[in-house]
């Protein structure tokens, strides 16, 4: 039996429904609830509203704003004594408040924010990459024999294509073989589905899951933490004990790496003698754990533990509270100088297009890390993004792409609207630097 998509949820909102026994238990651990305001709240009657929204009621202020607010961090879900999943619930709850508007509104907002984000993807990544070097990015046809993974980009970490460059290249270096799948062509669907256009959502999503399937490979590894919620806790659930369920088993890409690091290690060779903090997001299991551990094995490396808040699974889910997001941003950037660290290193690619640039302003760089273990292996990929972001200047920029733009034959007006949009105006907390030069323009003669 094959259930669409709407189908499966709607059978999965039902559990929910059936077994959350409004303990709270979930609101007590979550993160979010003192930047929110709301921690003071009743646990037992915030949770038992989540429910009454997923049932198509009100709800109440307290409810709605602690669904609102869900980062994804993830300490909910163990702590649930019934197993639920509690991020899963509140991802019902933000849908069925989108649900109250019309269809229409909703499949209109869906298309507009998958539209954008295209744009920004094939712009950004043009921008940077010459054609022959993009193609990596678009897988092919499966040969006869099965690569052994998928490594699944998702859309958004070809604004950084150096990160996807470098992920390629590990997994050359290991001897492991896997086809490439992603970019708005292999979208998981999250974009449809937080507006609750199930029909696109599921649409987009079964496609690029029976994609995976068709490929052959036993293991899909994915880069994007968005893409492993949306796809794992949202979509494959569903489709379990149907003809339409996985046969691949979904991994994060951090977590296979490290798995893998007797294979790696001696493929570490070159010294990285510098002082290094991590970036944390709690919301995948295993994932920061497995970034510090591979780290730890990098030849001349000192790893440097730093003080900083264990909230979401990337700091773009922190949006809905952009005054304790620049808290966020400045705590940790004044946790990195305060140890004296040569690098800040992140893991994901929304953290690292909006932290990279504050690198002009303090005394460390700012890298993703897997640029520290291509160094050791004596692999080198530019980071194009940060270098345009920190010229903070849209003529600028646009001057030292014109080359690759004309080669794309990308319209100049739109590369300016995303340089503008997309590149620069991606910037949570604004740089000091920038904050001086305006008060010195600002300044009577």
């Amino acid at each position: 039996m094959t259930e669409t998509f709407s189908e499966a949820l709607e059978a999965r909102t039902q559990g929910v429904l059936d077994s959350c026994t409004r303990c709270g238990r979930c609101f007590e651990v979550c993160p979010m609830t003192a930047p929110a305001g709301i921690a003071d709240k009743d646990a037992a009657a915030v949770a038992g509203g989540v429910l009454d929204i997923i049932r198509g009621g009100n709800g109440s202020t307290e409810s709605e704003r602690w669904a609102q607010v869900c980062s994804g961090s993830g300490f909910c879900i163990p702590a649930c004594p019934e197993a639920v999943n509690p991020r899963f619930m509140l991802a019902l709850a933000r849908v069925a408040m989108q649900r109250r508007a019309t269809a229409e509104e909703q499949h209109r907002k869906g298309s507009a924010a998958f539209s954008n984000m295209g744009r920004a993807v094939r712009v950004l990544s043009r921008m940077q990459l010459p054609a022959d070097v993009l193609k990596r990015f678009r897988g092919e046809a499966p040969a006869q024999t099965p690569p052994e993974v998928v490594f699944y980009t998702g859309c958004n970490v070809l604004k950084t294509p150096h990160i996807v460059l470098l992920s390629l290249d590990i997994l050359d270096a290991l001897g492991v073989s896997y086809r490439v799948m992603g970019g708005p062509g292999d979208c998981c669907g999250v974009l449809q589905f937080r507006t609750g256009d199930f029909d696109a959502s599921g649409r987009i999503a079964y496609r690029t899951t029976d994609r995976f399937a068709a490929s052959g490979a036993s293991k899909v590894l994915a880069w994007c933490p968005t893409c492993m919620i949306q796809i794992g806790e949202n979509v494959l659930p569903g489709r379990q004990g149907t003809t339409g369920a996985p046969a691949y088993d979904l991994e994060a890409f951090v977590v296979y790496l490290a798995s893998r690091l007797d294979r790696l290690r001696p493929l570490m060779r070159h010294p990285v003698n510098k002082r290094v903090g991590l970036h944390e997001h709690p919301g995948l299991a295993g994932v920061c754990e497995s970034a510090t551990r591979l780290l730890r094995a990098i030849p001349g490396l000192e790893y440097v533990e730093l003080e900083q808040p264990q909230v979401g699974y990337m700091c773009n889910t922190l949006q809905p509270l952009p005054a304790f997001k620049r808290d966020v941003h400045r705590g940790i950037l004044e946790a990195a100088a305060a140890a004296k660290v040569d690098a800040l290193a992140g893991v994901y690619h929304a953290c690292h297009r909006e932290l990279c640039s504050h690198e002009t302003d303090w005394p460390f760089e700012v890298v993703n890390f897997l640029e520290l273990i291509g160094e050791s292996m004596g692999i080198r990929r530019e980071d194009t993004f940060k270098r345009l972001k920190k010229m903070q200047d849209a003529d600028a920029i646009l001057a030292d792409v014109m080359d690759l733009v004309e080669k794309h034959g990308l319209a100049l007006d739109e590369v300016r609207a995303v340089i503008e949009k997309d590149l620069l105006g991606e910037q949570p907390l604004p740089l000091r630097s920038a904050r001086v030069d305006r008060d010195a323009a600002s300044a009577p003669g």
